[in-house]
């Protein structure tokens, strides 16, 4: 579905920029590509009326696939490295603080450690005399 959404995506933008581009301007007329005959070629308006009504139309589909894109790429859950060394030091019981830099961290972990192995082994040094 979000690809057939893309794809159309990408359609109606081309198509909408090839509208804009042969809507005349303010200054050049239309008929001059078709030697003077626009008022027959588009109808008894012009182009005008039939251009414009086609670009509205094809602005809204664009705009509509675009908002719909936003929200489908909005959905999806993406994790980041921060948020995977979150989870790990949670899992493994670190207690990292914001203002802790990696190093800090691994350090005072070490020494907690090392201590508890002293006492460890100073406890079982008194079981054994």
């Amino acid at each position: 579905m979000e690809t057939l959404l893309f794809i159309a995506h990408v359609f109606s933008c081309l198509f909408l920029i090839g509208l804009i581009l042969i809507q005349r301007s303010q200054g050049a007329d239309i008929g001059a590509a078709f030697g003077g005959a626009s008022q027959t070629v588009f109808g008894s308006r012009g182009p005008a009326t039939f251009l414009n009504k086609l670009t509205v139309i094809i602005a809204i589909i664009f705009l509509g696939a675009s908002l719909v894109l936003a929200h489908l790429a909005k959905e999806r859950t993406m994790t980041t490295v921060v948020d995977e060394a979150t989870k790990l030091t949670q899992e493994e019981g670190l207690s990292v603080t914001p203002g802790d830099t990696a190093k800090e961290t691994i350090e005072d972990e070490g020494k907690q450690v090392e201590q508890e192995k002293l006492q460890k082994i100073q406890e079982d040094g008194k079981t054994n005399d």
